[in-house]
């Protein structure tokens, strides 16, 4: 049975007015049009034809010898072209815009806005794209522990932290206890490879190892005394929710960097406060 999304090589079974029908080899009960400004000129009854399969405007399934930007089960990214009461028609390079539907959405697009997606059959059949491309992705990535990647966020979690599609192509998560930044969806990160499960997919982490990260985190924290006039309205033992919205840090990332900062006498620390020196080198 054919299904819309899949490529086929085809044979030319009639030609009319309105294209050539092409079928299988030793099938030609079924039988699908490939519309006659698509035909090649030098096309004849009985040759073979590479051409994937999709619905019209009129929801007929329909061949073309054009090559979309994704086809069934890929991911891809896309450009939205307009948004309409029931999600957003997706450019995806042939005639018939793709639904993305608000549904499947994992943030609000605009159009003009590039998405990561994939193509799947909804329940009736028809093409349609989702931002939830979790089940989509490779776990076949080629990287290892501690390897630098680039990914694309798809979706955040409450519970699990950041799904993040590295190379848009392979399954990797960023875990809630490595979210101390404000990452949004549709956001590129660099992220550090930590563990590659057994499953394939990757673990990642934005920010470096420790005694990599101190330096600058010790610069962010200065900076956030700075903007405080030099004196932070609390010490090392604040909320770590405080501390994350200040400074998008850790708790324990936070005190290693002001240890730092207290050990080149750069900070004073009060039993209410830390105060900036401006005794350090």
């Amino acid at each position: 049975m054919w299904r819309p999304g899949e490529e086929r090589r085809l044979f030319a079974l009639e030609k009319t007015e309105h294209g050539m029908y092409l079928s299988e080899k030793n099938d030609p009960g079924q039988k699908v049009l490939l519309p006659a400004k698509e035909v090649p000129c030098d096309l004849k009854k009985g040759d073979e034809i590479a051409v994937f399969l999709y619905r019209d405007s009129s929801d007929r399934l329909t061949a073309t010898v054009r090559t979309p930007k994704i086809k069934l089960g890929e991911v891809a990214l896309l450009g939205v072209s307009a948004l309409t009461k029931i999600g957003a028609f997706v450019d995806w390079g042939l005639e018939k815009e793709l639904l993305l539907p608000f549904a499947e959405q994992t943030k609000k697009v605009h159009p003009g806005e590039e998405v990561l997606v994939a193509l799947y059959l909804d329940k009736s059949g028809r093409l349609a794209l989702t931002m939830n491309v979790y089940e989509y992705l490779k776990t076949d990535a080629p990287y290892r522990k501690d390897d630098r990647v680039t990914g694309r966020v798809y979706l955040i979690s409450e519970r699990f932290g950041a799904f993040v599609a590295v190379d848009d192509l392979y399954s990797a998560l960023i875990p809630r206890k490595e979210l101390f930044s404000d990452i949004r969806v549709g956001q590129q990160v660099e992220a550090r490879v930590t563990e590659v499960k057994e499953d394939g997919k990757l673990t990642l982490a934005v920010r470096e190892k420790a005694y990599l990260q101190m330096d600058p985190d010790a610069e962010k924290v200065l900076a956030v005394i700075d903007s405080f006039d030099g004196k932070l309205p609390f010490n090392d033992h604040a909320d770590p929710e405080v501390i994350k919205r200040e400074f998008g840090l850790s708790k324990n990332a936070f005190k290693r960097a002001v240890g730092k900062l207290y050990k080149e006498r750069k900070i004073l620390i009060t039993e209410d406060s830390i105060i900036r020196t401006d005794q350090g080198e």
